[in-house]
């Protein structure tokens, strides 16, 4: 078991993570593949079965399944209206957000459905960066700030502070001589009203993932994806893929986790309950009491409205693959299998089992590219906090479909847990731990080769 990473030295004006480093590399030895076997998948274009849209611009993350039904259209569209919808806007019932928030929209951290990033530039407040807390232990909320640090409040409340984001460069060299750069992120909270957050308290800094296709991964059968668990590493291939065990609200159950960056939510409707009350303070029936107040109230929103936002969020669609037939696509899936990296994204076909009331996800063949599990990445990409089962160096592997169309409809390529790399070349040399030999590998891969490799993933 990993310690988990402490904040000490912490001033009484501000917090500073992250000290100074440099690593010398030296070149490493080139690896020639040669011929690959091709990978012939059935129906590979279709990553979400038939849920799948062709829409390859701006608005590809936001589309309805392609096999709903017409009589189903006035209720997603209204649950897009409850997603779209600013709760601080006075013209509601009641401006619900807060008292303490980081957004008071699913938009605005979630725009057109897609990805967060980090801020452009120090000067900039994180928007879609969230910083989530917990006390020293890793068992509960920060006991002074919460479950999540927010930078906004309600008119007459004093928000709980800043976050200053720099990145620090290191720089590594290609087996063929060709120099790349990554660089790290450090986080200084300043302004933080109720004092430092203290020795051993923890954080992790995360964007916001896409929203597609989550009611395909929640179909997905249990037993499926405990059958990839591998926890003790017995087939010795270095891969030790492990399950989340976290807490169902709604049941009291412990159940398996699938959604979060740590798989540490077991639902899509928890997912969002919890998004809902820890992003904007916006409550449900299934967490009644935002950061801030006392004791629980009555849920801000509706079990109607919250009935049609989930049938927005179940349904978007995964938008359809492109130039997956070109000869460079096929070679960089076949490199893709070659180095390793197959072994968590998995890239073999996947059914979902039958989900009462939504048809469009049920008994579907879908390639999400991911296990779902939790693993170990390393010290480079750890964040120190645990979150459920999960270590501080532990993440879900999350699904590589769409990957290729995030620069059109965001206009960013920030990706990671907390957007770090600035292309998918440097997310791929992020990877350690358990990945470490996959990333090698790519490292020694001939400019050819990587080349492939990342036309592989433009076209997910």
């Amino acid at each position: 078991m990993r310690v988990p990473w402490s904040l000490a030295g912490i001033s009484a004006g501000a917090l500073l993570i992250g000290a100074a480093w440099a690593t010398v590399v030296r070149r490493p030895e080139p690896l020639v593949l040669g011929a690959l076997p091709p990978v012939v998948l059935p129906h590979v274009e279709q990553s979400g079965g038939a849920t799948t849209v062709a829409d390859t611009g701006r608005n590809a993350f936001g589309r309805a399944p392609m096999n709903m039904p017409r009589s189903r259209w006035p209720d997603f569209y209204a649950g897009k209206g409850v997603f779209d919808r600013d709760w601080s806007d006075s013209r509601l019932r009641a401006a619900v957000a807060g008292p303490f928030f980081s957004a008071t929209g699913c938009m605005t951290c979630h725009v057109k459905d897609g990805r967060g990033q980090p801020p452009a530039s120090p000067t900039e407040a994180p928007v879609s960066l969230a910083f989530q807390l917990s006390a020293p232990d890793g068992a509960g909320p920060h006991p002074l700030y919460g479950m999540q640090l927010d930078a906004h409040a309600v008119e007459g409340q004093v928000p709980e502070g800043h976050v200053r984001v720099d990145f620090e460069e290191t720089r590594g060299t290609f087996a063929t001589g060709e120099p790349y750069s990554l660089v790290r992120p450090r986080y200084q909270f300043q302004g933080l009203v109720h004092g430092p957050l203290g020795d051993g308290a923890l954080f992790s800094a995360r964007v916001s993932p896409v929203n597609f296709g989550l009611g395909l991964l929640e179909a997905l059968p249990e037993a499926d994806i405990v059958a990839r668990a591998d926890p003790e590493d017995r087939d010795q291939d270095g891969i030790s893929g492990r399950v989340n065990r976290v807490l169902d609200v709604e049941t009291g159950e412990t159940r398996l986790g699938r959604f979060g960056w740590k798989a540490n939510q077991p639902t899509l409707r928890q997912q969002v309950a919890h998004a809902l009350v820890a992003d904007m303070g916006v409550t449900t029936t299934l967490y009644r009491q935002e950061q801030g107040r006392d004791a629980p109230g009555e849920p801000e929103v509706s079990q109607d409205d919250m009935d049609l936002l989930m049938i927005y969020m179940r349904l978007l669609a995964v938008p359809k693959r492109r130039d997956w037939e070109a000869p460079e696509v096929q070679r960089g899936h076949a490199v893709f299998r070659a180095i390793g990296c197959a072994a968590c994204h998995v890239d073999t076909p996947q059914e979902t089992g039958p989900v009462e009331g939504f048809d469009e996800v049920s008994r579907q063949v879908i390639y999400p590219y991911t296990d779902l599990l939790l693993h170990d990445l390393g010290e480079g990409l750890a964040d120190g906090r645990p979150d459920g089962l999960a270590t501080g160096s532990e993440w879900r592997t999350p699904p590589l479909w769409g990957i290729g169309l995030v620069e059109a409809v965001n206009r960013h390529t920030r990706f990671l847990h907390d957007g770090r790399a600035r292309s998918l070349e440097e997310a791929v040399l992020w990877h350690g731990g358990e990945a470490a030999s996959a990333q090698a590998r790519y490292v020694r891969l001939p400019r050819e080769d990587r080349a492939a490799l990342l036309a592989f993933l433009k076209s997910l």
